[in-house]
């Protein structure tokens, strides 16, 4: 174990299952913090708690399908009874959608991209807050990418909307959180080899760019009850 800068920390990872989440929640279980594993299915969750266990760290599952939106309601009070505050709250979870014209979208394609990259964030952020400022260094982090969101990339534009979404959800989140503990910031990976990734350049060499595990690193720093800085863009 390294010198466990999340030492005693409750930090929330959604899409922990995999790629830059999976990352994230064995780099912050390594720190010290106890990490609540959300994603959607309890069987994919399971080897990333294996392994966090066989390194002496503890983490509790949260299955949990972020488009069905009245199922997050409920987290913020059940984590209240247990834990009774939130000290992180990672939103990486994001689905691309494919990639394909405006107008060969499907209402139900659109409909589950921002379900799941914008409006969970939004509820996650409603029902965690009051846990977050229980916490002495509240920090929430999420995961945008802002090259795709600003661009206007032609056949991107579920995936590209719903980021360029997030950060503002994000930013005014910084902004109503100013005066608080609580600080709020933005993680640009830009590439990474993830699943999501290659789904979307299928010939690219995965090699050749950085890992998430380097990504994670950046969200761990964020994460830190030093951190001063709220409402910013990180570019990893």
């Amino acid at each position: 174990m390294s010198a466990q800068r999340l030492k005693d920390r409750i930090a929330l990872i959604t899409g922990a299952s995999r790629g830059i989440g999976r990352a994230t929640a064995l780099h912050f279980a390594r720190e010290g913090a106890h990490v609540l594993l959300l994603a959607r299915k309890k069987k994919s969750l399971e080897p990333v708690d294996d392994e966090i266990k066989a390194a002496g760290g503890t983490a509790s599952l949260i299955p949990l399908d972020l488009a069905d939106g009245k199922k997050i309601d409920p987290l913020g009070p059940a984590l209240y009874e247990r834990f009774g505050r939130l000290d992180v709250l990672v939103g990486n979870a994001a689905i691309l959608g494919g990639l394909r014209p405006l107008t060969h979208i499907s209402s139900e394609t659109w409909d589950r991209v921002m379900a799941i990259n914008v409006t969970a964030n939004w509820r996650l952020i409603r029902t965690l807050d009051p846990l977050l400022r229980r916490s002495e260094a509240g920090r929430a982090i999420f995961v945008t990418s802002s090259n795709v969101a600003y661009s206007g990339r032609a056949y991107w534009a579920p995936y590209s909307v719903s980021k360029a979404a997030l950060e503002t959800l994000a930013k005014t989140y910084a902004h109503e959180t100013a005066d608080s503990p609580i600080k709020v910031n933005i993680v640009d990976p830009s590439a990474t080899a993830t699943g999501m990734r290659a789904e979307a350049y299928p010939g690219e060499d995965q090699a050749t760019l950085q890992t998430s595990e380097e990504v994670a690193e950046v969200i761990v720093r964020l994460a830190l009850p030093s951190t001063k800085q709220t409402g910013q863009i990180v570019k990893a």
